[in-house]
């Protein structure tokens, strides 16, 4: 039987994946992702990422037989492409949703829609999808007319790998005010601003959407028919796999990396508040998820950069102990203005003996108040890189006081990706690898000073 390969393009870095018949990684390819500060504005990457996507592609077709491919991508962000043209058909580069120029452009204030609508709160920068293509539109008319399609960046990866030109509503729903998750149709910035007629087709994340090139598989000497998925929002992807085995039972998935999104399965979407970047995302299902999220991996880092530490040194619980011994305090937010406490200029009270170690409490209580603002039931699962900081884990299982999991795969999104093109195969459960609460003296003192800084 064949294997699935992944692309999992993320804002910090990029994997391959292969995965056998069982779902288990075989093959793993990683690159850092990249922005280029070139002309007219910076952009993605894309032709260095398709370079190692091909070479990624013919390496491990070389030693595994491979029957399907999905992408995973990360959100606000889209392709504006001429699909009659060879190449990457762009018309205008990838923005990078990081570039400020977009949040200062006038008139999106009158189009946009209101939250109520597409429950995307407004963001900043290039954050909400359709301010980018706004500026794009009033900044390079011409090009922008040109452009016979938007596409996702999951799509457009797909479109590059099949030729198909489709939508997905995971991608569509992640806060680009493009969408309106509880009609599950287009909002009507795109219909007001004649957009539509560049939109495609929305179809499901688990369909595929054709077979690779065939220039390509002749290239790489993969089957004819090896089958091309549409893509997926990664946060998205890992959430599919956990929404698959809970059967309807509340959760909340906290989805690390450069962003932390905790996702709320079964928790109401009228409870949103877009003030503390608080959303609904749309779940492989088509259905609103609601969400609240900030930079947690960014502002990890800044933290440990602000205190001269090493963030990828393992901290301990001495450590913690000493910081909130010491009641030195960091608040938010280190990440220029997302998440609950946006708004305000991050800082830290004192300096910390164990830099890593105040990151570290600074995303377990970051985390405990994105999860009393969802108001969500059920277990919390924590998966991605900061799954691999037991300490991080514990506190957070400390503070919540309720049961806490580890996933127990590095591959989180990749793997859902790849659950995707089998979403009617029984697989074995996920391993969940129970989190118990740490015992730290002072935590609930601390949490409360912390609180009260940041209220």
């Amino acid at each position: 039987m064949s294997h699935t390969l992944v692309f999992d393009i993320g804002k910090t870095h990029s994997r391959c994946v292969v995965f056998d018949v069982s779902l288990h990684g075989v093959y793993r390819n990683q690159r850092a992702s990249a922005v280029h500060t070139a002309l007219p504005y910076p952009q993605l990457d894309v032709d260095g990422l398709w370079q190692w996507m091909r070479a990624a592609l013919r390496n491990a077709a070389a030693h595994f037989p491979i029957g399907a491919i999905n992408i995973a991508t990360h959100g606000a962000t889209a392709a504006l492409i001429d699909a009659s043209t060879d190449g990457h058909g762009l018309v205008l580069p990838v923005l990078d949703y990081e570039y400020e120029a977009p949040a200062r452009v006038d008139g999106y204030d009158v189009v946009r829609p209101a939250f109520a609508e597409t429950l995307s709160p407004s963001l900043p920068a290039g954050l909400n999808l359709g301010q980018q293509l706004w500026w794009q539109q009033q900044c390079y008319p011409d090009e922008f007319a040109h452009a016979s399609a938007i596409l996702m960046y999951p799509q457009y990866w797909a479109w590059r790998l099949s030729g198909e030109l489709v939508a997905e509503s995971t991608s569509l729903g992640c806060h680009t005010d493009l969408w309106q998750p509880l009609l599950r149709d287009y909002s009507s910035l795109v219909r007001n601003t004649g957009w539509h007629s560049k939109f495609r087709r929305v179809v499901p994340a688990w369909s595929p959407i054709g077979t690779l090139r065939e220039e390509l598989a002749r290239e790489f000497d993969l089957p004819a028919d090896c089958a091309v998925f549409p893509g997926v929002h990664d946060s998205n992807a890992g959430f599919a796999r956990h929404l698959r085995a809970a059967r309807g039972r509340p959760f909340v998935l906290v989805s690390t990396g450069t962003w932390v999104v905790c996702m709320a399965a079964g928790a109401p979407v009228n409870r949103l508040n877009p003030a503390r970047d608080m959303l609904a995302n749309v779940d492989v299902n088509g259905n609103a998820v609601a969400c609240a999220r900030f930079m947690g991996g960014r502002e990890y880092s800044r933290i440990c950069a602000l205190t001269g530490s090493d963030p990828a040194q393992a901290v301990t619980l001495t450590q913690v102990q000493a910081t909130i011994d010491a009641g030195v305090l960091a608040l938010p937010d280190f990440s220029g203005g997302s998440g609950p406490a946006n708004g305000s200029e991050g800082r830290i009270t004192a300096v910390p003996e164990y830099g890593s170690a105040l990151a570290t409490l600074y995303l377990a209580l970051m985390i405990e108040l994105e999860l009393e603002l969802l108001d969500a039931d059920g277990d919390v699962l924590i998966e991605g890189p900061f799954a691999t900081n037991p300490v991080l884990c514990a506190l957070v299982a400390a503070l919540c006081a309720r049961p806490v999991y580890l996933t127990g795969t590095v591959d989180a999104t990749a793997l859902g990706a790849a659950m995707l093109c089998h979403w009617n195969d029984e697989f074995a459960p996920a391993h969940h690898q129970a989190c118990g609460p740490c015992k730290v003296r002072g935590l609930e003192t601390y949490r409360a000073r912390w609180r009260d800084q940041i209220n």
